[in-house]
C-alpha cells in the first residue's frame, strides 16, 4: 500500500510548492472568528482562502467505518467520533447548516478558486492501535487521488508516529510536529521539516528558534491572537504564526515594521 499511495503523490510533487502566499499567516481551523463562522467548516476555510492567509489549518479524526472527516475535538454534536459511523454524525449539522465535512469534500473546497492558501492538515493521533498508521495511509491515499498535493502546505500532528509514516510514504511531504518536546537536532535526525510548537515552548526555549534556523527548519508557531505576541514573533522572523485572528495579524504586518533577530 506505501508504494502505490507514494507513487501517486510523487507524481504531483512537481507542482506542491506553486500555492502559497508570501506572508506568514495562518488561520487556525480557517478564518471563523471575526466572521462567526464555525471553526474547521469549508465556510471559514472559504474566508481564509478570501484574506489570502497564507495556510488555512484544519483537523481530520477518521469515523468508525473509516470515513475521514474534519473536527478538532474527539466528539462531534456529543458523538464520540472513533465510535460512531459517518451516516450517524451527519444527521447533526454545523451551526451554519453545513453537514460535518469529509476530508475529500474539504480538500475539494480548498483547491477550488484557490490561487494562493495552502493547506496545513492537522491529523489527529488516536489511542487505538494501528490507527494513526490507516489515518496517515488514508490522508496520503486521498490527497494523491484527487491530486491535491500541489495544495497541501504541511501535514503536521501531535503524534510522531503518524508525521513518522507519512514520511515514509512521501519523502518529499512538508511535515511539522507540535508536541513541543523535539530539539531543531531531533527533528532535523527525523526529516521532519519544522518546527510547529505552542507559544510558551519558543519562550521557554528561545535559543531554538536560532538553531531551527541553522537547520533549515520552518519555524511555526500556535495560536498567537495579542498583538504583542505576534509582535514578538514577527520580529524573531518566524515563517508562520497559527492564529485565530488572521485579519489582526495581517493588521500588525501591515501597519508594524520589524527589525528581524536572530538574538537567543
Amino acid at each position: 500500500m506505501s508504494v502505490i499511495i507514494f507513487n501517486s503523490c510523487k507524481s504531483t510533487q512537481v507542482e506542491s510548492s506553486g500555492v502559497i502566499a508570501k506572508n506568514p499567516v495562518i488561520a487556525h481551523r480557517g478564518a471563523w472568528k471575526a466572521e462567526n463562522l464555525p471553526q474547521n467548516s469549508i465556510a471559514s476555510l472559504k474566508h481564509a482562502i478570501a484574506l489570502g492567509c497564507a495556510g488555512s489549518e484544519f483537523d481530520v479524526r477518521m469515523t468508525a467505518d473509516h470515513v475521514l472527516v474534519v473536527n478538532h475535538d474527539p466528539d462531534y454534536k456529543g458523538l464520540v467520533i472513533e465510535d460512531h459511523t459517518f451516516s450517524e454524525l451527519a444527521k447533526h449539522n454545523l451551526s451554519n447548516g453545513e453537514s460535518v465535512p469529509t476530508l475529500k469534500e474539504y480538500l475539494l473546497a480548498g483547491m477550488e478558486n484557490n490561487p494562493n492558501t495552502g493547506l496545513v492538515c492537522e491529523i489527529k493521533p488516536s489511542k487505538t492501535k494501528g490507527r494513526n498508521v490507516l489515518m496517515a495511509e488514508n490522508v496520503m491515499a486521498l490527497v494523491g487521488e484527487l491530486k491535491a498535493e500541489r495544495y497541501m502546505s504541511y501535514y503536521i500532528s501531535f503524534s510522531y508516529e503518524i508525521l513518522e509514516k507519512i514520511i515514509e510514504i512521501n519523502p518529499y511531504a512538508k511535515t511539522q510536529f507540535l508536541d513541543g518536546s523535539m530539539s531543531p537536532e531531533a527533528l532535523k535526525k527525523s526529516g521532519i521539516s519544522g518546527l510547529d510548537y505552542a507559544a510558551n515552548v519558543f519562550r521557554k526555549n528561545p535559543e531554538w528558534i536560532k538553531r531551527a534556523k541553522e537547520h533549515h527548519l520552518k519555524l511555526n508557531v500556535w495560536t498567537v491572537n495579542k498583538e504583542k505576541d505576534m509582535d514578538w514573533f514577527l520580529n524573531y522572523g518566524f515563517d508562520y504564526i497559527t492564529t485565530d485572528e488572521p485579519e489582526l495579524l495581517f493588521e500588525r504586518i501591515k501597519n508594524s515594521k520589524f527589525e528581524k533577530t536572530d538574538k537567543k
